[in-house]
């Protein structure tokens, strides 16, 4: 075994099954009292956050409020920024529904595209969900959303790119304000990883983007992972943390050239999008928001007005998608396939940015 590579050491150990590692050294940011490694970082105050559009308006009421969110930073490797669960459980259902059911239709990508398991026109979820179907859910490991990153050459092309999807966009710029990380992040492609009890993600370093200093937004959901954060050496000794269901997970500054992995996944001790409050539950008529009493934030003014009806009818029909979904997650019998899914699988929306600033195309 080559000792030098403390990475690949730690890797092969929370790695195991016999014996079974010991979790107690494995950072967990729900119990970190105690804790010397990291440290607190405050949100901007909610005063202070400028809501930019009706459609981050309704990003925002998935979430709780700013002055809420557990931040933290990594001591020992600046730019690793930690928050904990900042999703209500209508957010986190939102999110497991808008992964399974939207993010893994063309003209997204999937792994089980090279080996043409399904036809374009045939949708793997509905799929999935038959009776016979059990393996073929296992089978689906990732889907790329935007720019499609080719795992051969490693590299973006601009002839494998489809359109970004604007809530998830919104999301990862609308956290960013609120850590104060890069405001003018761009998202232009993720990856969405879908991990089972079986699942391993081996330890490697983001490179493939042009602008290397816009930091990697990193949402999950479903069952915990075990993350190994390095250096950028393999011979540096990586930090273990437990990644939950709705934690989020920051990569800048020294960090985004870090090597990261996932050794294991372990069952998760709740499932917080099945934890409700009557606060939680947002009224049917307001079309997937809370009321005002209990939304963050009030909604934004208008600054122009639309002057086309197909506009109109577009933002209606969204805002239509939007109400019917929120009222149907609700819903046990509509949600059941969902919770069975994600109460044995784990979900990471992994979102970058992939241009410099001001360019509208990948450099030749």
């Amino acid at each position: 075994m080559d000792n030098s590579n403390k990475f690949r050491t730690d890797f092969k150990y929370y790695k195991q099954k016999c014996p079974l590692p010991d979790l107690n050294k494995v950072l967990d940011f729900s119990n970190i009292i105690a804790e010397s490694a990291v440290q607190s970082i405050k949100a901007v105050e909610d005063e202070y956050v400028k809501i930019k559009s009706e459609e981050e308006n309704f990003i925002a009421s998935l979430m709780l409020p700013p002055s809420e969110w557990n931040i933290y930073e990594l001591k020992d490797n600046p730019g690793l920024l930690f928050i904990r669960n900042p999703f209500t459980p209508i957010g986190q259902r939102f999110w497991i529904y808008r992964c399974l059911h939207d993010y893994t239709r063309k003209p997204n990508r999937l792994n089980i595209d090279a080996h043409n398991i399904l036809d374009s026109s045939k949708n793997w979820w509905n799929i999935s969900q038959r009776e016979d179907q059990e393996s073929l859910r296992k089978k689906l490991r990732w889907a790329t959303l935007g720019y499609h990153h080719n795992w051969d050459t490693k590299a973006y092309s601009e002839n494998a790119k489809d359109p970004f999807p604007s809530e998830l966009a919104v999301l990862a710029k609308y956290v960013g304000r609120i850590v104060g990380c890069h405001n003018n992040f761009s998202a232009e492609a993720a990856i969405v990883n879908f991990y089972h009890f079986d699942s391993t993600l081996s330890g490697h370093t983001d490179h493939s983007e042009e602008d290397m200093s816009a930091p990697l937004f990193s949402f999950s959901f479903g069952q915990t992972a075990i993350f190994l954060l390095g250096g950028k050496s393999l011979e540096e000794a990586p930090t273990a943390m437990y990644i939950k269901s709705g934690d989020i997970v920051i990569m800048s500054k020294h960090s985004r050239e870090c090597y990261h992995g996932i050794p294991k996944i372990v069952a998760a001790q709740e499932f917080p999008w099945n934890i409700f409050q009557n606060s939680n539950r947002p009224s049917a008529n307001l079309g997937g928001q809370k009321s005002s009493e209990d939304c963050p934030y009030p909604p934004c003014k208008k600054t122009h007005t639309d002057s086309t009806e197909n506009l109109n009818e577009k933002q209606t029909s969204i805002k239509q998608e939007r109400k019917n979904l929120i009222d149907n997650i609700l819903k046990e019998e509509f949600w059941s396939p969902f919770h069975r899914y994600i109460e044995q699988s784990r979900i990471n929306m992994n979102v970058r940015q992939v241009l410099c600033k001001n360019h509208v195309g990948l450099s030749t």
